[in-house]
C-alpha cells in the first residue's frame, strides 16, 4: 500500500486512518511548514479552531477564489452564507437554517426513496460498477431540487448544471471550467425562478420556505437565489461520497449487511456510523482574521490551517474504539459535519438521502460484498468518495 505523504493526499489514499491516528498521537497540532499551513486533526483541536472568533471560513484578503471574482459563478459563491463571513450572511443564515430545519423528516426520506427508485430503473446500477458513481451523485441533486420546486422532467438537466457548477468552484479548476459553473449558475437561477413564477400564491416546498424566511430578515433576492443554489452544489459531492462509503463499508463489513436490509432504521445507523467511521467530506479550512491564540497556539492574521475532521472522528479522547466500526455505537462523536458557526445545517437531510439511496441501491440488486474494495476515489482534495469499475 502506498504511504501517506501529506494529509491532502490522505483524502484518497485506500487507507489514511492509520497516518491519522499517529497525528492525533504524535501531532494533533502542528505547523506543516512545506506546505505553509496549520493542521489540526485531534478533536479538542478541531473543536476549538471550527468554534474560535478569530477563525474565518474564507481568507479575509480573499472572499472570493480569484478565478472566481467578476463571474456570475463568483457572483453566487459571495452569497453563500456558508462559505464567507461578515454581517450580510450572518443577517442571512437564520434563514438558511430556518429553510432547512423546516423540512418534515418523513417527507425527505419518501421523497428520496421515490428519487432514488427512478434513478435506480434509468441508471441500472447492478448492472455495471461505473453506474453507482452516476447514482450517487445525481441523487442528492434530485431530492433537493424536488425539495426546491424544480419539475421532474427538469431534474436530469438540474444535476448535469449542478455538476458544471461544483467542477467550476473546485480549487485549481480551469478557465473553462468556470465559465461553464457561470453557465451553470445562470441556468439553476432560471429554473428554480420559473418554478417560483408558475407557483405564486401556492405551496412552494424548500424554495418557498427560504423566500419566506430571507423576507422576514429582509434578505435579498440574490442572496435567496444563490443560497438555493448552494443547497444544491452543497450536497452534491458530500452525500454522493455517503452513498458510496456507506456501500464500501457495508462490502467489508458483511455482519452489518443483514441488518441493514429492508429496514430502513437499521440503514440508517449504519449511514451515521459511516459518517464517522469513512467521514465523507475529510477536512476543511479555515483562516486567521486576527492575530493570537488559537487553541493554545500563537498563530498570525492570515495564517492556514487545515481541520482533519476524519482524523478528529477517530481520536479516542471522543469515541471509544474509534477504529472499530460499530452501528450501534451509543451517542458517537461525529465532526464530518462540523462544529460552530459555519456548521452544515443539512445533517439530517444528507442522512435521509444517503439512506434511502443505500435501500434502493439493495432492492435494486447491488451487492456490496461482491462490488469488492473500491478501486480508487473521486479526485478530490476534501471529499472521499469510493469508486468501482474504472477510476
Amino acid at each position: 500500500m502506498p504511504i501517506v505523504l501529506d494529509p491532502i493526499a490522505a483524502v484518497t489514499h485506500p487507507d489514511p486512518y492509520p497516518y491519522y491516528a499517529s497525528l492525533v498521537a504524535e501531532a494533533p497540532l502542528y505547523r506543516d511548514e512545506p506546505r505553509g499551513l496549520w493542521v489540526a486533526s485531534g478533536a479538542a483541536h478541531v473543536t476549538a479552531v471550527l468554534t474560535s472568533e478569530r477563525c474565518r471560513v474564507r481568507p479575509a484578503a480573499e472572499p472570493v477564489p480569484a478565478a472566481l471574482v467578476g463571474s456570475p459563478a463568483g457572483d453566487v459563491f459571495a452569497r453563500l452564507v456558508r462559505m464567507n463571513d461578515g454581517p450580510p450572511h450572518e443577517m442571512a443564515k437564520p434563514a438558511v437554517a430556518t429553510a432547512l430545519h423546516g423540512l418534515d423528516t418523513g417527507g425527505m426520506v419518501d421523497r428520496a426513496r421515490v428519487a432514488a427508485r427512478r434513478l435506480a430503473a434509468e441508471l441500472e446500477p447492478a448492472a455495471a460498477p461505473t453506474h453507482l458513481r452516476d447514482f450517487a451523485l445525481h441523487l442528492p441533486v434530485y431530492v433537493v431540487a424536488g425539495l426546491l420546486g424544480v419539475r421532474d422532467e427538469d431534474l436530469p438537466a438540474t444535476a448535469g448544471w449542478t455538476g458544471d457548477f461544483a467542477a467550476g468552484l473546485a480549487p485549481g479548476a480551469s478557465t473553462e471550467g468556470v465559465a461553464r459553473a457561470s453557465s451553470a449558475a445562470g441556468h439553476l437561477r432560471d429554473v428554480l425562478r420559473a418554478r417560483v413564477a408558475g407557483h405564486a400564491g401556492t405551496e412552494r416546498g424548500l424554495f418557498g420556505a427560504l423566500l419566506e424566511a430571507a423576507r422576514q430578515a429582509r434578505v435579498d433576492a440574490g442572496t435567496v437565489d444563490a443560497n438555493a443554489i448552494g443547497f444544491l452544489f452543497q450536497s452534491y459531492e458530500a452525500t454522493a461520497a455517503l452513498i458510496a462509503n456507506t456501500l464500501s463499508a457495508l462490502g467489508a463489513h458483511p455482519e452489518s449487511r443483514p441488518r441493514a436490509v429492508g429496514d430502513l432504521a437499521a440503514l440508517r445507523a449504519v449511514v451515521r456510523e459511516v459518517a464517522r467511521w469513512d467521514a465523507p467530506v475529510q477536512n476543511t479550512r479555515r483562516f486567521v482574521a486576527k492575530a493570537g491564540i488559537v487553541s493554545g497556539q500563537l498563530m498570525k492574521e492570515g495564517d492556514v490551517i487545515l481541520v482533519l475532521l476524519a482524523a478528529a472522528n477517530r481520536d479516542s479522547a471522543v469515541n471509544a474504539e474509534p477504529h472499530r466500526f460499530d452501528v450501534t455505537r451509543s451517542a458517537p462523536v461525529t465532526l464530518t459535519f462540523g462544529i460552530g458557526p459555519h456548521a452544515c445545517p443539512g445533517e439530517a437531510l444528507a442522512t435521509a438521502i444517503a439512506t434511502a439511496g443505500v435501500h434502493e441501491l439493495l432492492a435494486a440488486g447491488v451487492e456490496p460484498g461482491a462490488l469488492g474494495p473500491p478501486v480508487g476515489y473521486r479526485r478530490s482534495v476534501n471529499v472521499r468518495m469510493a469508486l468501482w469499475g474504472t477510476p
